[in-house]
């Protein structure tokens, strides 16, 4: 049986991924404003790395017009713009690489609209003549984040959500993670039940920044109930090891103050700054013209010491409910596969 590995997101890249924005109905009322932020987050991922960018077949020419010609725009069909959610999780292995297709219902039934985005992770590893991973579980690259070496940050708001995969056990959705990311260990946090739009995906929550090394992202304006669970999830983190044995060095990031703005009823205003993009030679992170921004990045340089950090502002990205780790996905580098489809 080939022996399947998610690299961590520092690892070299070939290229990143993402969907271009194009149903006004989802953005409303400023979808031009979203596709700027859009472009803008392309755009500086362009500087280290090549962006391939995704777009409906009506929206290739106005992608191509916004992004400019750094940015390589391809036509396939798709209902929304999270690529990290709804694209594959690619993994590596002595034979070359591959990709994980999950199961995804649009985040637990959050959207009415997303078979093209249900068939999307399947249609771009095709089309790289790249295997495909089936996995009937039913989740999102938000809620996964890996060290390289074994280990995963998951949440059981997601994962274990009746909503994705009723009555799931741990035992079973960690046989699956072994199987298709190569994790070793999963260290399972609570999450976060009062995040209404993923049911609290770990990348709006923590992040390794190094083996051994998390960063988790803090709220000063939750509620008690919101602190509580957010408190749970660091001292779970305090108390973890990783699949080597280590304990977990675990620095904190303070979120952006809150907005009450979001384009629909299900999905709140993005303030993590802990959203961030980690590409070759950079981190791509969120800006929201706030003076915590600089705070921010100072948290985010000092944990990626050799790497350049680019703040760019999402402010309309944001409102949709995630930020610039949701909309981008990295491909890994890795050998050429030995397979053929």
């Amino acid at each position: 049986m080939t022996a399947f590995r998610m690299p961590a997101e520092w690892e070299p890249h070939i290229r990143t991924w993402m969907v271009w924005p194009h149903r006004q109905e989802m953005w409303a009322p400023d979808l031009a404003s979203v596709q700027q932020d859009y472009a803008a987050v392309a755009r500086a991922i362009a500087r280290f790395e090549p962006v391939r960018m995704i777009a409906d077949p009506s929206a290739v020419e106005g992608a191509r017009a916004v992004c400019g010609g750094d940015v390589d725009v391809v036509a396939y069909p798709v209902d929304d713009s999270w690529f990290r959610d709804t694209g594959p999780s690619f993994v590596i292995s002595p034979e070359g690489r591959a990709g994980v297709s999950w199961r995804f219902n649009a985040w637990g039934g959050k959207t009415e609209h997303f078979d093209k985005d249900a068939a999307l992770a399947a249609s771009v590893l095709r089309d790289l003549n790249l295997p495909v991973l089936h996995s009937a579980l039913a989740t999102e690259g938000g809620a996964l984040h890996v060290d390289g070496e074994g280990t995963l940050l998951t949440t059981d708001t997601v994962i274990l959500n009746p909503n994705r995969n009723p009555g799931i056990r741990r035992e079973k959705a960690e046989a699956i993670f072994a199987r298709t990311l190569g994790v070793e260990k999963t260290i399972w946090l609570p999450g976060n039940p009062y995040e209404t739009g993923t049911d609290g995906h770990i990348d709006g929550i923590a992040c390794f920044t190094a083996p051994g090394k998390v960063l988790v992202e803090i709220d000063s304006e939750a509620d008690a109930d919101e602190a509580a669970v957010a408190r749970r999830n660091i001292d779970i983190l305090r108390d973890a090891t990783d699949a080597r044995g280590r304990r977990l060095e675990i620095t904190e990031l303070r979120a952006a103050p809150r907005r009450d703005t979001a384009t629909t009823e299900n999905f709140d205003f993005c303030n993590c700054y802990i959203n961030f993009y980690v590409c070759n030679g950079g981190v791509v992170m969120p800006g929201f013209d706030l003076p915590g921004d600089a705070d921010a990045r100072a948290v985010v340089q000092a944990a990626f010491p050799g790497r350049e950090i680019v703040q760019v502002l999402i402010q309309a990205l944001a409102t949709g409910g995630g930020s610039i780790h949701c909309i981008t996905q990295q491909e890994p580098v890795g050998a050429a596969p030995a397979w053929t489809l």
